[in-house]
């Protein structure tokens, strides 16, 4: 993991209030409804089983795992299903929690994937939100924290499947 730098851009504590904030929302939002949290693999695990727990309201769980093609750190905008939801979702409510909106194209595919299993509704929770390099308009309902750019680790994001584990998320110095 040496050889890059890396700055803290947000701290455990930033983090840790910023879900808990998320939480109380969707509870409220959600109240007598029949949630189901689709978790985007692998970045957003960290932050939904986080957010899960502070969650006031009844929800299951499920997983989705999307992959993309292009160079390392590129996206290529060819995105494919490789793990679908198990639920059924027809007349529930999904809420997607991502990790991090980069370009945008990922979780618009995702929503339209999962249009067609007839959900009550889908909305999005994000934990970062990143605009520099952002493609695609997607309505992002839930969002953490806005970064305007950077190459961010830390809390299930990673780099070469590596710093996701740190507890803060750091801006990673790839030069």
């Amino acid at each position: 993991m040496s050889g890059h730098g890396k700055r803290m851009v947000l701290s455990r504590d930033q983090i840790e209030k910023r879900v808990q904030e998320l939480a109380r929302e969707i509870s409220d939002a959600y109240q007598g409804q029949n949630l189901v949290l689709i978790g985007v693999l692998n970045g957003a695990f960290i932050f939904l089983s986080d957010l899960a727990r502070e969650i006031s309201v009844p929800v299951q769980v499920d997983f989705v795992r999307l992959a993309s093609y292009g160079a390392e750190s590129e996206s290529s905008g060819s995105i494919r299903l490789t793990k679908d939801v198990e639920l059924n979702l027809k007349d529930r409510h999904a809420l997607i929690v991502e990790d991090i909106v980069d370009t945008g194209l990922s979780l618009s595919f995702l929503k339209d994937h999962l249009a067609a299993h007839r959900p009550a509704s889908i909305k999005t929770c994000v934990l970062v939100n990143k605009r520099e390099r952002q493609r695609a308009t997607v309505n992002m309902d839930y969002i953490g924290f806005e970064v305007p750019e950077g190459f961010l680790v830390g809390y299930g994001l990673d780099f070469n499947e590596q710093y996701r584990c740190l507890r803060d998320i750091y801006h990673l110095d790839l030069n």
